[in-house]
């Protein structure tokens, strides 16, 4: 799979929230990712019915 850069700001208080994740072994890149995949790939429904 080819990646792509993208460049995200931020406000500083967001950035300090993030940068205290650090010290738990969270990237920003890792974090951004999986936000991403969560938001684009959601849980399907449970069919009603039969």
């Amino acid at each position: 799979m080819q990646t792509k850069s993208i460049l995200v700001r931020l406000p500083a208080p967001l950035k300090k929230q993030l940068d205290a994740l650090r010290g738990k072994g969270v990237t920003a890149n890792g974090l951004i990712r999986h936000l991403l995949k969560q938001h684009f790939n959601p849980i399907p429904r449970a069919q009603k019915g039969r």
